[in-house]
């Protein structure tokens, strides 16, 4: 399994990016998809995860509003919207496959790991 990540940028302050990640074959399907980042000397962190039929999403709280995380199954795509963008929202963000088809923001339940994409946000 491949995943692209693509959609990062550099973006002001409250602006907005859209980030899309593509399986490469329908192995995302029946799994849950999450978004996780990692900010400049710090670890990876939970940003956002959907379950396999488009329900029980999940976001970690610095986030909750701004962004929306969605997929399109027929597409083996996960989105994550991410509005009103603040500095520290600056990170390589990582979309992921779960094991499994409900997941939340425990990294051991992923298994497949797209390469990244930067965001940066100017202040």
């Amino acid at each position: 399994v491949q995943l692209q990540a693509s959609g990062g940028g550099l973006v002001q302050a409250g602006g907005s990016l859209r980030l899309s990640c593509q399986a490469s074959k329908r192995t995302g399907s029946n799994n849950a998809l999450g978004w996780f980042r990692r900010a400049p000397g710090k670890e990876r962190e939970f940003v956002a995860a959907i379950g396999w039929k488009g329900g029980n999403i999940n976001y970690a709280d610095s986030v909750k509003g701004r962004f929306t995380i969605s997929r399109d199954t027929a597409k083996d795509t996960v989105y994550l919207q991410m509005d009103s963008l603040k500095p520290e929202d600056t990170a390589v963000y990582y979309c992921a496959v779960s094991r499994y088809p409900v997941s939340g923001a425990r990294i051991e339940n992923y298994n497949y790991w797209g390469q990244g994409t930067l965001v940066t946000v100017s202040s």
